[in-house]
């Protein structure tokens, strides 16, 4: 009798179902169905299960062993409020990207009325709340507190991770307001310091309790185990654990992730990022081992306009126009032309999002002379860039569009890697990997050498 493991991902416009038997390591089957989240998330769920029991037999114990990550419902939404940008507001996003979440508005130094507004019709999940290091600046944060202690329902569910010195005249600022208020490590504790993993678990465990009931997830549950985690936390999981290894089994070292989709394109690195130059010098704030980015504006089916203000001055494949007219309206690529605009369009995505999340170089001149001044992680060490998400595992040309992430001489103060392998999530597993990696972190880093293709 096999050791059948059912992971699941709830997707905005899929849910998918991959069955695993952890003694071969191997996958059984794998389904993919509309997700049904607006309605009943059951319904999709039930259905994927059908699919899966039809290829295999599987047991109602099994299915009720489940655990799944989800997207679904536009994700898990944050609003990021700090005070210097590249200070705590900066750690205050790479905490929330870490855990999993879309960051759709963020915000520096004192809140003003009218930018209280603005957050408050974004209605985010979640809002966290930073500013000043421990014994700073607490000015900033107790005012935007009693800005947000204002707020109406939209805005319920408040991180607090500053100045611990605010504490306690933020606490008097929020009591009655009826508003589930959480307190955590500052993100910034000291000048150039971040400390992110305390608000990413605060942030990933009120996801769990709080957020999925309010989607409708939570009604999964009558079926199967737990949603435990946002889907980009799980393939982040996945990344670094496929980069580190587990006790017995090696990993690939450090690694980058990329995942261009219909509405953003992620990016995930796991590595340290110090300078590959000697004599360099690091300035702004130490970004994370395991670090996370997410390009609002790059989608193959949301922002369309964006990417072809992107691509004015590019020479462009034969019917373009026509073709991404097509794609406007929902149009998947069927002709080689139309497989020719899709490529070409993913491998900008790639092309834009990697130089963003990736290091800069400047040279800066002093009484000194010449000196390299290096913001962010350089990346140019890197040896593996693995692809997923169906923009490329589907495009028929995955190697290419990957290779539109690497380094160019032509623009060398962008520190993008040199010289990859390049590994395809060709299953679509990673999510899966991520799941089951948090309790059997062995036989999750051998389904995904198993399954991750290098091309």
């Amino acid at each position: 009798m096999s050791d059948i493991k059912l992971l699941i991902d709830f997707g905005s416009t899929f849910t998918k179902v991959v069955a695993i038997d952890l003694d071969s390591v191997e996958i059984l089957s794998s389904a993919r169905v509309p997700s049904t989240v607006d309605t009943d998330i059951t319904v999709g769920l039930e259905q994927a299960l059908r699919s899966i029991a039809g290829a295999l037999k599987i047991s109602d114990a099994e299915i009720k062993e489940s655990l799944a990550c989800s997207s679904a419902a536009g994700g898990l939404r944050m609003v990021c409020v700090g005070f210097v940008p590249e200070l705590t507001s900066k750690a205050a996003n790479l905490a929330a990207l870490g855990a999993g979440a879309k960051v759709v508005g963020a915000y520096s130094y004192k809140l003003t009325s009218r930018e209280v507004v603005e957050i408050e019709n974004l209605a985010p999940d979640i809002l966290l709340l930073s500013g000043g290091t421990d014994g700073g600046d607490e000015g900033v944060i107790i005012h935007n507190a009693g800005m947000l202690a204002k707020t109406g329902h939209a805005i319920t569910n408040i991180i607090i991770a500053g100045n611990k010195a605010a504490y306690d005249e933020i606490r008097s600022i929020f009591n009655g307001s009826r508003k589930n208020i959480i307190y955590t490590r500052n993100v910034m504790p000291k000048i150039g310091v971040l400390d992110a993993a305390p608000c990413n678990r605060e942030i990933r465990d009120l996801f769990m309790k709080n957020i999925i009931q309010a989607k409708g997830i939570s009604r999964a549950r009558a079926i199967i185990k737990d949603v435990i985690m946002p889907t980009p936390a799980a393939v982040l999981e996945a990344a670094k654990l496929v980069a580190g290894g587990s006790r017995n089994v090696p990993g690939f070292g450090e690694l980058i992730v990329i995942d261009p989709g219909g509405a953003t394109t992620d990016v995930h690195s796991i590595a340290t990022g110090n300078p590959a130059q000697p004599d360099t010098f690091v300035a702004g704030l130490p970004e994370p081992y395991e670090k996370r980015s997410v390009e609002g504006d790059l989608g193959l089916k949301y922002n369309l306009d964006r990417l072809l203000e992107l691509v004015k001055d590019k020479e462009t494949p034969t019917d373009f126009a026509s073709i991404v007219a097509g794609f406007r309206r929902g149009k998947l690529p069927v002709t080689e032309e139309e497989y020719a605009c899709h490529v070409f369009l993913t491998g900008l995505m790639v092309e834009v999002a990697m130089e963003r999340h990736a290091g800069k170089l400047e040279v800066l001149f002093g009484p000194t002379g010449k000196r390299l001044v290096q913001r962010g992680k350089d990346l140019t060490g890197v040896r593996t860039v693995i692809g997923t998400g169906g923009t490329i595992i589907y495009s028929g040309r995955p190697r290419e569009i990957l290779e539109r992430a690497l380094f160019r001489e032509t623009d060398p103060f962008v520190l993008k890697p040199v010289r990859p392998s390049f590994y395809l999530d060709e299953r679509y597993i990673l999510y899966a990997v991520g799941l089951l990696g948090q309790a059997e972190p062995e036989k999750a880093l051998l389904l995904a050498k198993k399954y991750l293709i290098e091309i």
